[in-house]
Parts: structure tokens; C-alpha cells; sequence
């Protein structure tokens, strides 16, 4: 979930729970300044919630009173499917502004019954995905989880690697399949599990300090791109690290800026002809800088053009 709506909805909770608040402590809360407060403000009434400005010493913002919604009751696996398909949107706003998808989000939350209102904030906040279409996961692991990533608690996982201590750092949907990332304290680093390996999750009162320097999407399109194949390549393109994201799948492996100009693709492959035939087929002008073997493959791929050239030349009979 973005920052905005990660703080929409906490200003929402905190108008909900407290009634009036000042502008001051609503600035402390979110950690913005008193004009962010203000444009947070201009979003929820833009969204239909009454929220009122209360002047003087010791004046603040609070809901208007009038009839409650009434709440939404959804089963567990429902509300996961809801967060799913919200998280799975991505559209993401410039400049900080809340999204269509916070928005939803935001209205959603204020019409939940409260103990599932906070089970399913802590699982969109917990959550990041590459792109749409995910599986929906079993509901109880997936939010036990996620209060867990929160809370910044240390969680114990039955998985078929064993039982693990692992300190969770974030959810994340790939390629239909969600991961959970966190640091294995078995192995003492930085792991991935698949949630759907995941049997049991038990929360332990052990508490961590998450790492600045893990990034779980990064880790998972990384691990997946080159920690499971047998060869690692790394080949120049001619263009810049921009264009070259924008045309190229995040999966299709990780660039790398030169400073000598252009970036470098580095991939994980298992079929060295296919990427052969994939590479031949980039707009851009490149070089393979390793493995050899590519560059052979390459040249045998180039060799079946030329021929396939030759031959369409060719009078017919």
C-alpha cells in the first residue's frame, strides 16, 4: 500500500477513535507538515466524509456526527480477495497524492468492523506485487503474517524446509504466487518462502528492527531472475536504464547503468539459444560480455537467419 493512503487511513482511524484532534498532533502522528495535514484533509472530504475544521485554542479536525454506515461483514477469505485485487490495481499517483485505489481502500476501511478493519490494513500494508492476476492466499497465514510484518515481530513457520524462526520483512505477489521475505534465523539471512509451502505461522514475542537495506520486491525479482538457473548473463544494451525498463519485463533480469554509457542486462537463463533468438530481437544495439557460450549461440542463431535470408531469395518453382 502507498504512503498516502497508509496515511489516510491512519487519519481516518485517529478522527474515528478520538474524535477531535489537532492539526499538531495529526502532524506528528503522520510525520507530514501542517499543509500535508490540510491536503489530506481536502481528500477525505473529497471522498464524501464529513470531516469539519474546529477553530480556535483548542480546535483541531473531527468526523461530523450524523447516521454510522453500517459495517461491511466480510469472511476472511473475502477480505483477502478485496486487498488482492486493490494491491493488484497499481496506480500509483505522482507526487504523493492519494490514487483511485487508496481512495477504495480508505472507504473500505471505514465501513469494516474494527478487529477485521485492522487485519486487513496490516495485510495491504504489508503487501507489494510486480503486476495483476495473483492467486488469492489462504486467509490465516497470509494476515497472520502480515500483523506480524507490522508489529515487527519475529514469527515461527512450518515449512518444508523445517521449522524456521524468521523475522518478516514484507509480502510480496509474483507471477500469481505470494512470498513472504525475511531474515531466516536458522541460515542468518535474508530469505524467501512461498506462502502457499507455509502450513502454520505462530507469532513470537521476540521483536526486530526491519533492515533499511531490504527491499522484498527487489529480493524476489532478483532471487527468481538469478539465484535458480544455470546460467548468468550479462549482456551491454545500448540505451539508457529508463527506456530499457520501460520496454523490458522486470523478470526479464536486472539492469545495471555503465559508466561507460548504456546499461547492462544481467539474467538468469537456462536456455541459451532462447535467449539467443530473444536478444535478436531487442531495438537496441547490443554486446554479450558473458558467457562465451551465448555469444556461440548467438552466432548459430544469426547463421539460421542468414540461411533463412538465402533461401527466401531463391526463385520459387
Amino acid at each position: 500500500m502507498s504512503r498516502p493512503a497508509n496515511r489516510l487511513l491512519t487519519l481516518l482511524e485517529l478522527l474515528q477513535d478520538r474524535g477531535l484532534v489537532s492539526a499538531d498532533e495529526l502532524a506528528r502522528r503522520l510525520e507530514v507538515d501542517g499543509r500535508a495535514i490540510r491536503r489530506y484533509i481536502t481528500s477525505l472530504r473529497e471522498m464524501d466524509i464529513p470531516v469539519e475544521s474546529v477553530r480556535g485554542r483548542h480546535g483541531g479536525y473531527r468526523l461530523v456526527r450524523g447516521p454510522r454506515l453500517p459495517p461491511v461483514m466480510l469472511a476472511d477469505e473475502e477480505a483477502v480477495a478485496v486487498v488482492v485485487a486493490l494491491a493488484a490495481a497499481g496506480d500509483r499517483q505522482e507526487g504523493g497524492e492519494p490514487s483511485p485505489t487508496d481512495r477504495a481502500l480508505v472507504k473500505l476501511n471505514r465501513v469494516l468492523p474494527t478487529t477485521l478493519r485492522e487485519r486487513v490494513k496490516a495485510l495491504a500494508s504489508a503487501t507489494s506485487t510486480t503486476f495483476t492476476g495473483a492467486r488469492i492466499p489462504e486467509p490465516e497465514p497470509a494476515m497472520a503474517l502480515a500483523a506480524a510484518v507490522q508489529s515487527h515481530r519475529t514469527v515461527r513457520i512450518e515449512h518444508p524446509r523445517g521449522v524456521r524462526d524468521v523475522d518478516p520483512y514484507g509480502l510480496v505477489v509474483h507471477r500469481r504466487r505470494w512470498y513472504l521475505v525475511g531474515h531466516d534465523h536458522l541460515r542468518d539471512a535474508v530469505r524467501m518462502f512461498r506462502l502457499d509451502k507455509i502450513a502454520e505461522v505462530t507469532e513470537l514475542p521476540r521483536r526486530f528492527t526491519p533492515r533499511s537495506d531490504v527491499d522484498p520486491v527487489a529480493y524476489v525479482l532478483r532471487s527468481l531472475t538469478l539465484g535458480t538457473w544455470t546460467h548468468r548473463t550479462e549482456v551491454w544494451l545500448d540505451t539508457d536504464a529508463a527506456t530499457a525498463r520501460a520496454q523490458l519485463p522486470a523478470t526479464f533480469g536486472e539492469l545495471r547503468p555503465c559508466a561507460e554509457g548504456g546499461v547492462l542486462l544481467v539474467s538468469g537463463v537456462e536456455d541459451l539459444p532462447a535467449m539467443a533468438r530473444i536478444l535478436t530481437g531487442l531495438p537496441w544495439r547490443f554486446t554479450v560480455r558473458n558467457p562465451p557460450a551465448l555469444a556461440d549461440a548467438l552466432a548459430a542463431h544469426v547463421a539460421d537467419l542468414a540461411e533463412a535470408v538465402t533461401r527466401s531469395h531463391r526463385p520459387q518453382p
